[in-house]
């Protein structure tokens, strides 16, 4: 019982949200669709505290037919990057790399952890991401590994823990994986505030 209190607590730790329906218009989604012109792929982050090394928080990049990041009971937010209950639109590298940014600081680091898949797996797992509803506090595990669990049986069963998690999902064949650091403070709101998408994308013109 105390073990899985402390995975909970981690999650709502990391979390900002319990379950609350938030529906960007279509005209938004629709005008921020951003497909990477790599190959079909799932990312599984992992946020990992430092200190203790316990899993915090996890959440799903896939890249199909376009490129979103299932993020359950998560806390990025910004005006600019529109959302559909957990599923997180318009993942541009710039957003990907102020995604990665905003987890990773001095008490928490990233696993990232890459899949390439065939176009249907990617768009089955969107479509799963999509159909999941708002998902309360403390369910990130629960909610992507009963997505990943349906796409591969055999390797990933449903779990509380993000770490358990992660050791499953690198069981299964082609996963890459690497950790990302940061030493921020641990107030990470100023990531996002300090962040401007205009000027990301007239600096991606120019270059």
């Amino acid at each position: 019982m105390r073990i899985v209190l402390i995975a909970i607590v981690s999650c709502v730790i990391l979390a900002g949200c319990s379950g609350k329906e938030v529906w960007a218009p279509d005209e938004t989604v629709t005008k921020a669709a951003y497909r990477h012109d790599g190959p079909p792929r799932l990312t599984l982050f992992t946020m990992i505290n430092r200190k203790n090394g316990n899993g915090g928080h996890s959440s799903l990049m896939v890249n199909g037919s376009q490129r979103v990041i299932f993020d359950p009971a998560g806390s990025f937010k910004h005006p600019s990057i529109p959302e559909r209950n957990d599923l997180v639109f318009g993942i541009t590298p710039a957003v990907e790399d102020v995604y990665t940014r905003y987890h990773a600081r001095e008490t928490w680091y990233v696993k990232i952890q890459e899949l390439d898949v065939s176009p249907q797996v990617a768009e089955q797992v969107m479509q799963l991401a999509s159909n999941y509803g708002a998902v309360p506090s403390a369910y990130c595990a629960r909610s992507t590994s009963t997505i990943l669990s349906q796409i591969f049986p055999d390797r990933v069963s449903t779990t509380w823990y993000p770490k358990q998690l992660a050791a499953a999902f690198a069981q299964v064949p082609g996963v890459r994986e690497q950790d990302f650091y940061e030493d921020d403070s641990d107030d990470n709101s100023k990531v996002l505030k300090e962040w401007n998408p205009a000027a990301v994308a007239q600096a991606a013109m120019v270059e």
